[in-house]
């Protein structure tokens, strides 16, 4: 046996201390996010009685992502990133006993603290999320991040199966005390990120006084590398026109002569199909001809949307959908491994969260495009105009972004034997 056979570095992330502390924090926290959601919907639908105020609520926990979107990438660049994500865990933690507290009986009067809780919960998500992001790439070596990002995805999506009906569930059982373990386990992911230790190499390094152009880097860098804007704008016009999910209510029921059970399995079946993908891809990654399945990935992604919106089976129609989460899952894992592997740690929190905001506004602004031509068409019509559209978009990108079509392997990916 060779010397270098006996040194030869660990080929999974969860060989790292610090990589496996963030992944288990990172199911605490989006968990405890999802039930909360569920939970927070419930309890000020049942004290209000208003519609409004959920969607209130849902944009008092959006627009601080808007608000402070130069400000929180400059954050995650200029201070320890695992401080940021304590200290946004710390606020999510507050929101939770407010939310618990708020919501404790049935006065209408004492939904205003809630909408504070909820704005206070926007606004730690909003610093935490480009934080997060730009950590991960100091988690593990750089030929390991793809890995990393496929395992991050798939906690991501497991909670996100599993958080909503845990949530409610317990509402179901407990009531408001569903805030309490919310905080809890926001609690337990305060203390994983705690215990993570890195080198001093890789704390962020010193980044210029603040100033306007320090502020802006973010969107300049983006603009200034083809591959990065390729890759953000092809999954941001793919999610604008692909927003079939939101039509599924009347789809639902209209198309697929179903009941809401149906509606909502319809619902968890792009989950389903990225879960798996992501469990895949975390042992077998794309390693070659990242930038051609890249454009394949989305492109299947608009064909499914096609065949999602002519059908008027449930069950092809859940086939198309565990199809488009499958193909998606492939096409946020590349996307994600190219902007952040491209991109100077020093830069990562501002780019991240440029990212995260386009990619955030363009799931609300999708499924109001969804809901206006559907209101012109029909939705069955308007969800297949929306997936030629994805087509387009894919052929586009193809002729104004060559050097991301081009992309062969990730930067920093070992060259094959």
């Amino acid at each position: 046996m060779s010397d270098a056979t006996l040194v030869a570095p660990p080929t999974s992330p969860f060989a790292y201390v610090p990589f496996r502390l963030f992944w288990f924090a990172r199911i605490a926290a989006i968990l405890a996010l999802q039930m909360q959601i569920v939970a927070t919907g419930w309890r000020v639908y049942d004290v209000s009685g208003s519609p409004l105020a959920l969607g209130l609520i849902g944009l008092a926990e959006f627009l601080p992502s808007i608000l402070l979107v130069l400000v929180t990438g400059h954050v995650a660049d200029r201070f320890d990133r695992r401080r940021v994500i304590n200290f946004c865990q710390g606020l999510e933690i507050l929101a939770m006993l407010v939310l618990w507290l708020a919501l404790w009986d049935d006065n209408t009067q004492a939904l205003w603290p809630a909408f504070v809780a909820v704005t206070i919960l926007g606004t730690a998500r909003a610093f935490e999320m480009p934080a997060a992001s730009s950590l991960v790439p100091n988690l593990v070596p750089p030929a390991l991040f793809p890995r990393a990002v496929a395992l991050n995805s798939t906690a991501w999506q497991a909670s996100a199966i599993v958080g909503p009906a845990l949530g409610g569930l317990l509402y179901g059982l407990i009531g408001h005390w569903v805030f309490a373990i919310c905080a809890l386990l926001f609690a337990i992911a305060f203390i994983l990120v705690t215990l993570i230790r890195l080198p001093p190499r890789t704390m962020p390094a010193a980044v210029k006084k603040v100033s306007l152009e320090t502020l802006f880097a973010g969107f300049r860098f983006i603009w200034s590398k083809p591959i990065v804007l390729g890759a953000i704008s092809l999954d941001l016009f793919a999610v604008l026109l692909g927003g079939a999910t939101a039509l599924l209510p009347v789809l639902a029921k209209d198309q697929f002569h179903a009941g809401p059970v149906m509606a909502g399995v319809l619902r968890a079946a792009p989950a389903v199909g990225a879960l798996a993908t992501g469990l895949v891809l975390s042992f077998w990654p794309v390693r070659r001809r990242v930038g051609r399945v890249l454009f394949v990935c989305v492109a299947a992604f608009g064909v499914g949307t096609i065949i999602f919106g002519m059908t008027s089976s449930a069950l092809i129609a859940g086939a198309a959908l565990v199809v488009m989460g499958a193909v998606d899952m492939v096409s946020v894992f590349i996307r994600q491994s190219l902007v952040q592997l491209e991109t100077p740690d020093d830069m990562r929190g501002r780019v991240s969260a440029v990212s995260s905001l386009f990619i955030g506004a363009s799931n609300q602004l999708g499924e109001f495009e969804s809901g206006l031509t559907a209101s012109w068409w029909g939705a069955g019509p308007a969800v297949i105009v929306g997936g030629m559209g994805t087509l387009v978009i894919v052929a586009l990108w193809c002729l104004l972004f060559p050097a991301l079509r081009k992309v062969d392997r990730f930067p920093g990916a070992a060259p094959p034997a």
